[in-house]
């Protein structure tokens, strides 16, 4: 049979080609029309999502760092205690280390304190800051530290110093560059002279390193072991130096579960193997791998050790040394009494942290510092395969869609069987004659190829049952796809807080509610609860019976203060156990995400004396004053005023300027009206700045007012409720004068935030 013999009234060409026809419109075929439109619009609208979704407007000036990295997002934090086991991060000591008033710490100094950011900014493109260790000099402390160069993509070892107690920290450059990657620098003295040595098992050996011109300048003194350890230390126990390092290049060790003692007169060696090295060859999550600088604490020495069992450096665990000889050595485990992060994803060191560096001040204090991260291992790479996956699946559903609509009628063409194959070897020939695999797939492909017929005429898109059918195979085409597309481009899932000057802090969360609200106060506590920076929220019961606070599914600490009159007055009562300069008031009854709160506090840090907030008003004249919804201040592209039922401040001035004798007629009126608390504010705040702004705006992608949902809303009757608050600007006007000269524009900043 010749190859332009007609078959069934079609040539065998033609029936090979029929898939791929191209039409009279001189397009392609009508089949990859369809597909590669259809995904083009899918593509579109999921990378819309993940823009509208994920969207930072505010990223790193150097656009060289902090770019998401495969190794993870690390950072570095600052600890306390009085002794090794009682270590707080620093937001909780803050006050004591008398650094509140210390505008660089950021009012007050948060975690983490040194991070990619900051070493960027200061000229040194950084994707990641890990393995941390201190050098004690006096009153100041140098902070040496892993940086993945974002350009070489390899460590190297970068040094800052605070002369603050460890509140803020100043870049000073990259102390050691090698050709070879560098991390876990360790730091000591001997002999009068201070050392480093760093992990570089990328070269195949040990090195130490002496301070020329200490911190910046460093020399190669002594290669001291030819061998690849990984996060090594030296320390002097009893008459002899001992060195602790991993070696993971000899054949049956255990990742992340080896571990080798060397002994030595000095730590320049020579260095002799313990008898019974390896000292540890176990499961990974034992601790064997060092974890950070070894102390000594009431006469016991206690070594730092790496738990990597559910992802790599997910913990550090603590071990007291109770034999340490050339020929024994035994450890057993004690608890480190470090609080556990709350908030998961949200917190900086949330998902893990396998560094710890523990020293003693001058002033008997303890000092701390550990790197952490987000994110677990291989985030990034499981992120990407889960996100390819999804899109996969949601071409799967465009190509069935394709099947419903009859643009698909071929899943297989015909001429991809074998037995349509021209061209085919003598030992294919063979093998096709010699078993029915062939056949079997001919058959295999005629059916597959009618299943697109039968789907037709059962789901047919004129009938209720195939447009149903359309609808829910289109919807899930979209969703798989925004997913997969938000896996692969939309980050962690984890909320950052913004930085500024370098630094994080916290804000305590106010909410003022009484007992028919305490279904909406749940679902309020329990969301707001894992935003980043807060650290603790205040419920400000006015009414009823007040909850227990063990009732609320909290990531902080909860405090129910429970007011003896039932007055919006007690919104800004003065309240001395607040351990925060910022505070976020906030209505229970508002919902919105995360990150738009931690816009409103980056903004409010950089305008400390303003009210910062996310529902502007315009109060304007000629004629009597009118309260007016949002909508009246964008027609004239303005706002005086910012509602404190979300609006951050400082509570001591805030608090003091409405408690003072000042506002004392504006009080009366708020408990006469039981309205206007926050009106009265603006004024307050409006009278006491003699020029520029007085209130700052952010705009929220979304708000959500859960009171509609459970019926207890405050202002139900909104005519009554703007009546009330329009006598409140008359008589606050008549007692602290006009708002009208305070007019702020909208979209006047460059952050995009006031839109």
């Amino acid at each position: 049979m010749v190859s332009g013999q007609t078959i069934g009234g079609t040539t065998e060409k033609t029936h090979r080609l029929r898939w791929w026809r191209v039409h009279d419109n001189g397009g392609v075929s009508s089949t990859l029309s369809f597909l590669l439109g259809s995904f083009m619009v899918l593509s579109s609208i999921g990378f819309l999502y993940t823009y509208m979704v994920y969207k930072n407007p505010i990223v790193n000036n150097n656009s060289l760092g902090c770019e998401e990295d495969s190794e993870g997002s690390w950072g570095i934090g600052v600890f306390y205690g009085d002794s090794p086991f009682s270590l707080k991060p620093i937001e909780a000591v803050s006050v004591r280390m008398n650094i509140w008033e210390n505008t660089s710490a950021a009012w007050p100094v948060a975690n983490p304190i040194v991070t990619c950011g900051s070493v960027t900014d200061s000229g040194f493109p950084s994707n990641f800051v890990a393995d941390p260790f201190l050098y004690v000099e006096g009153d100041t402390l140098f902070l040496f530290f892993e940086t993945k160069n974002s350009i070489t993509m390899q460590g190297d070892i970068g040094v800052a110093r605070s002369i603050d107690n460890g509140a803020s920290w100043e870049q000073m450059g990259i102390a050691l560059d090698e050709d070879w990657h560098l991390s876990y620098p360790y730091v000591f003295d001997y002999d009068g002279q201070i050392y480093m040595m760093p992990e570089g098992s990328k070269k195949g050996d040990l090195r130490l390193y002496r301070a020329v011109e200490f911190p910046l300048k460093w020399k190669l003194e002594k290669i001291i072991l030819k061998r690849p350890l990984i996060d090594s230390f030296i320390m002097k126990y009893e008459s002899r130096y001992w060195l602790f390092g991993s070696d993971h290049s000899r054949i049956g060790t255990k990742k992340n579960g080896e571990l080798e003692l060397w002994y030595s007169n000095t730590p320049l060696g020579p260095w002799k193997p313990h008898k019974k090295n390896p000292v540890y060859n176990t499961d990974k999550n034992s601790g064997a791998r060092n974890g950070g600088r070894p102390f000594v604490y009431n006469g016991n020495v206690y070594r730092l050790g790496q738990d990597d069992g559910e992802t790599y450096g997910k913990r550090v665990r603590v071990f007291k040394i109770e034999v340490l000889t050339p020929y024994k050595f035994r450890e057993t485990e004690v608890d480190l009494g470090f609080e556990k992060p709350t908030k998961g994803r949200n917190a900086w060191n949330g998902a893990r942290s396998h560094h710890l560096d523990v020293q003693q001040l001058r002033s008997g204090q303890w000092i701390a510092v550990s790197d952490g991260d987000r994110t677990p291992s291989g985030d990034l790479s499981r992120r990407y395969i889960v996100g390819c996956v999804l899109i996969v699946a949601a071409g799967s559903l465009v190509f069935l869609m394709g099947m419903l609509l009859g643009f698909v009628r071929c899943i297989v063409p015909l001429s991809w069987c074998p037995h349509n194959i021209k061209k085919r070897s003598d030992a294919f020939l063979v093998w096709e004659r010699s078993n029915l695999l062939s056949s079997k797939l001919r058959q295999y492909c005629s059916r597959l190829n009618r299943l697109s017929s039968v789907l037709r005429c059962k789901m047919n898109p004129k009938t209720s049952l195939g447009r149903f059918a359309f609808v829910v195979i289109l919807m899930g085409s979209i969703v798989l796809m925004c997913v997969g597309i938000g896996y692969i481009f939309g980050g962690s899932g984890g909320r950052e807080p913004y930085v500024v000057d370098n630094h994080y802090s916290q804000f305590t969360l106010l909410a003022m509610t009484y007992d028919a609200r305490l279904w909406n106060l749940k679902w309020y506590v329990q969301h707001y609860s894992q935003c980043p920076s807060v650290r603790e929220i205040v419920v400000i019961w006015n009414k009823g019976t007040p909850p227990d606070p063990t009732e609320f599914h909290s990531a902080v600490p909860v405090r129910i203060r429970v007011e003896e009159k039932n007055s919006l007055n007690n919104r800004f009562k003065i309240d001395p156990l607040i351990k925060t300069k910022a505070v976020l008031e906030l209505d229970d009854d508002i919902m919105m995400s995360c990150d738009y709160i931690e816009r409103g506090f980056k903004v409010w840090r950089e305008n400390p004396e303003r009210l910062v907030g996310f529902y502007p008003r315009l109060v304007n004249g000629p004629g009597p004053l009118k309260y007016r919804a949002e909508k009246h201040a964008r027609k004239w592209n303005g706002y005086n005023m910012i509602l404190t039922g979300a609006a951050f401040m400082d509570h001591r001035m805030a608090f003091s300027r409405y408690w003072g004798e000042e506002a004392k007629a504006g009080r009366k009126v708020v408990d006469e009206l039981f309205n206007c608390e926050d009106v009265l504010m603006n004024f307050l705040y409006a009278n006491a700045t003699s020029w520029g702004p007085s209130v700052e705006y952010v705009r929220p992608a979304w708000a959500f007012d859960t009171s509609k949902l459970s019926g207890v809303a405050i202002s139900e009757n909104t005519q009554s409720h703007y009546e009330l608050r329009s006598k409140c600007l008359e008589k606050f006007t008549e007692l602290y004068g006009g708002l009208s000269d305070r007019k702020v524009e909208f979209k006047r900043r460059k952050d995009g935030w006031d839109l």
